[in-house]
C-alpha cells in the first residue's frame, strides 16, 4: 500500500501520481453513474436463446454484459498486438546489435589495394 504523505523528494512524481489516481478515481465513478443512468433508462427486460438455455434477463444487464465481454476481448487483442511487436523489437535489436558487430568488424580491417 502506498504511504499518504508526500516523499521529501520528488514531491513533482508524487503530485504527478495522486492526480492520475483521482482522474481514473473520476472516470470509475463517471462510469458508474452513466451505467446506474442507462439501467434506469432501460428498464425493460429481454429473452436470450444461448442454444442450451433460454433466460429472461434486463436489457441494460444484457448490454451491459455485451459490452464487458466486447471490451475484455479488445484487451486480449490488443495484449497479442503489443507482444507480438515486443518479440518483434527484440529480434530487431538482436539484428542491429549483430549488424553493428559486423561494421565494427570491418572498420578494423585493413584497407587493401588501395592503389
Amino acid at each position: 500500500m502506498r504511504s499518504i504523505a508526500a516523499p521529501a523528494t520528488g514531491c513533482a512524481s508524487w503530485y504527478s501520481l495522486m492526480a492520475r489516481n483521482i482522474v481514473f478515481i473520476a472516470v470509475i465513478f463517471l462510469g458508474l453513474l452513466l451505467a446506474t443512468v442507462f439501467a434506469a433508462l432501460n428498464p425493460g427486460m429481454t429473452t436470450l436463446d444461448l442454444a442450451f438455455q433460454e433466460m429472461v434477463v434486463p436489457i441494460s444487464l444484457a448490454l451491459s454484459v455485451a459490452f464487458g465481454v466486447g471490451w475484455l476481448f479488445g484487451l486480449l487483442c490488443a495484449g497479442a498486438v503489443l507482444l507480438k511487436s515486443i518479440s518483434d523489437r527484440r529480434k530487431l535489436q538482436k539484428s542491429l546489435r549483430v549488424a553493428e558487430a559486423e561494421v565494427k568488424a570491418l572498420r578494423r580491417m585493413p584497407i587493401q589495394n588501395a592503389d
